[in-house]
């Protein structure tokens, strides 16, 4: 989508307030439940079919400062021996999963998150990177992204990143107003940022991502406009637009933020919507629910040829059936079902010291789960899915929906979803809707006592 926008994302504010799961996975994360074991998670390694591409996701969860909008399962340490510990048995984990999957599988895409990646010193991070390279094949065009934390980012550093192979980076920035970076305790100023960047591109490292937040405390319109503006002067080749999700009783840190100061619905909303139109009339192609990126940039290829992908890192082009991850509370995502590491570095360490997979929980997936991970998975990248098509090699088809086509009829009133025999769509004015649309098809979630993050 290019071109400014006409219509706004939403014609009913009284649906803001509706809270549904990102659709990163489907079956979402609360389903996960401790019935699938490590052996389990072994057994589903060792059978991976012959020659798959992987994809590695590898989680550093240390920080050194604490941002009061985290979400992200990480510790705060102010010396590096947590780190020093944790990476000898990141090295455990590596080749214990290695040994298990065995020779022939291509590696098509790392990515390392965190926490702060950015936190390792420069040879370790060479040193892992190696420790990657020696146990798995990289194949030769392999992406490999890593999430940075411009504060502090030295260049040495960047050199490191350089020298291991890392040539997509995602900058988080959230956003660029003082008053609102204090709120959130992440001190960042813009020349910070934009020196990041001109050093990143000068190593090498030229695929760039910028990360922004509405909905934080304190923002409007104005500053979110003027963020963009910002971000935009970096000439990123992606950007990713979130709306920040409040759940103090999740993450107690969050309890830092006055409520009061945070954005009300409608005002979430408006940025929300604001933010579509500046990045779409400013010739950025809007991705799925909240990713734009330059018409060039693999991501709208993606998109265009009906390849985009979806994962715990967002929208992704990666196809790989099989994504594993590495270090505590990572995810994985195979063929047979989903898994989850243990959450807490401690549980995590031990189980690596006896030897055996970290695993806390997971899911198997029946051929309902996989029909209906393809249906979401379709709406959430495409905006639009054909029910016959995808669900025929099932033995089904758009009749046997009748429940969930029901239930979709009151936002087909509203114009957030249109149907045409077995095909739904979601018009682009209402992308901010999709996961409204997605969640007919969730058998899960009426079950869930989950508490989501806001459908805008």
């Amino acid at each position: 989508m290019t071109g400014t926008m006409t219509q706004p994302l939403l014609k009913r504010t009284d649906l803001l307030e509706a809270r549904v799961p990102r659709y990163t996975s489907y079956p979402t994360a609360p389903h996960f439940h401790p019935g699938v074991t490590g052996e389990a998670f072994g057994e589903w390694l060792a059978h991976l079919p012959e020659g798959i591409p992987l994809s590695l996701y590898l989680h550093v969860p240390f920080c050194d400062t604490l941002c009061w909008f985290c979400g992200c399962h990480t510790k705060i340490v102010n010396t590096y021996s947590p780190l020093t510990s944790y990476l000898g048995y990141l090295a455990k984990e590596i080749d214990l999963v290695a040994e298990i999957v065995g020779p022939g599988h291509p590696v098509s895409h790392v990515h390392w998150g965190g926490g702060s990646p950015t936190m390792l010193t420069p040879d370790d991070v060479k040193k892992l990177a190696a420790r990657l390279r020696s146990r798995f094949t990289f194949a030769s065009d392999a992406e490999f992204a890593i999430e940075i934390d411009p504060r502090g980012l030295a260049d040495e550093m960047i050199a490191a990143l350089a020298e291991a192979g890392v040539n997509r980076a995602s900058i988080g920035v959230q956003d660029c107003d003082e008053q609102v970076q204090k709120a959130i305790n992440r001190i960042q100023p813009f020349e910070v940022t934009d020196s990041a960047v001109k050093r990143l591109r000068a190593a090498g490292i030229e695929a760039l991502n910028i990360d922004l937040i509405y909905g934080l405390p304190y923002q409007t319109e104005a500053r979110i406009a003027r963020t963009i503006e910002l971000a935009m002067s970096l000439e990123p080749n992606r950007f990713a637009v979130f709306g920040y999700a409040h759940v103090p009783h999740f993450k107690k840190h969050q309890n830092l933020i006055p409520t009061e100061s945070l954005p009300n619905a409608e005002e979430r909303l408006a940025q929300c919507e604001l933010a579509h139109e500046i990045l779409g009339s400013s010739g950025y192609t809007a991705i799925g629910l909240d990713h734009f990126a330059r018409p060039d940039d693999t991501l709208a290829v993606a998109q265009r040829e009906g390849r985009l992908a979806r994962n715990f890192q967002g929208y992704t082009t990666d196809s790989a059936p099989a994504l594993i991850g590495l270090g505590a509370s990572s995810i994985s995502a195979l063929p047979q079902g989903y898994v989850q590491n243990l959450t807490e570095v401690p549980e995590w360490r031990k189980a690596l010291g006896e030897g055996r997979l970290p695993v806390a929980r997971g899911i198997a997936l029946s051929d309902d789960d996989r029909l209906r991970r393809t249906i979401i998975e379709r709406l959430m990248c495409d905006l639009e899915v054909n029910l016959d098509a995808i669900a025929a090699p099932f033995g089904k088809g758009a009749r046997d929906f009748a429940d969930e086509l029901k239930a979709l009829e009151p936002l087909a009133a509203q114009g957030l979803v249109a149907r045409d025999g077995g095909r739904l769509s979601v018009p682009a004015s209402a992308r901010t809707a999709i996961r409204l649309v997605a969640a007919a098809f969730d058998t899960y979630l009426a079950k869930s006592n989950a508490v989501h993050a806001p459908a805008v």
